[in-house]
């Protein structure tokens, strides 16, 4: 997983409420098992007409969203199925901070496994990044993990809370595999014990 130091990209808004996996990611995307090629479907009914053409309303359709890095977005974002291609496709159009007055508790968990940082804001703050990223070319927040600090276009600063454990594992870039092989000396140590006090548990049997 990638490390998740610091981001300054820019921020698109998103202030609807109760935006589920599904309008994340559309079932007909399940499909894959890949982490990869699923950013050109996120929010796929939202971004494209029936004949496959772009709705230019849409703010991932827009300059400067295309190229958007944080998503600002409304109450109980990723709610709905547990689907993890949710978070995956954000990761792979770019998003990699989402910011909401709350998430849904899955998707909130998927992201910290996936390199995505869930930023939850009151709403009153919330309300004065979603009028930053409307600024156009000016829509570029700073995200810094370490301070747990957000940079405004106009120089405020908004700070956040994330959970200890949660942070180291993002600036580390430890997923749950990372995690478990940062003990493989232990895991080791422990096998060639069994193996020794225990061998009959590693004998195949005869046939």
């Amino acid at each position: 997983m990638e490390k998740f130091v610091s981001l300054s990209g820019v921020a698109a808004s998103m202030p609807m409420i109760n935006i589920d996996t599904d309008a994340i990611i559309p079932k007909q995307y399940l499909k894959t098992v890949k982490r990869t090629g699923l950013g050109v479907h996120l929010f796929d009914e939202m971004r494209y007409a029936d004949d496959g053409s772009e709705i230019t309303d849409f703010v991932l359709n827009q300059a400067p969203g295309r190229d958007a890095k944080i998503l600002v977005a409304g109450e109980n974002f990723g709610c709905g199925s547990s689907r993890e291609h949710a978070p995956w496709a954000l990761l792979d159009f770019g998003i990699r901070c989402v910011i909401a007055p709350s998430f849904a508790d899955i998707f909130f968990n998927n992201c910290f496994k996936n390199g995505i940082l869930p930023i939850v804001l009151p709403q009153s703050e919330v309300d004065a990044l979603t009028a930053d990223a409307q600024k156009g070319e000016n829509a570029v927040l700073a995200v810094d993990l370490e301070t747990q600090e957000i940079s405004r276009p106009d120089g405020g600063v908004v700070t956040f809370d994330v959970d200890p454990f949660r942070k180291h594992c993002l600036l580390n870039g430890l997923d749950d595999i990372g995690l478990t092989l940062q003990k493989t000396k232990a895991i080791d140590k422990f096998e060639a014990e069994q193996q020794a006090s225990l061998p009959w548990l590693s004998r195949r049997p005869a046939g």
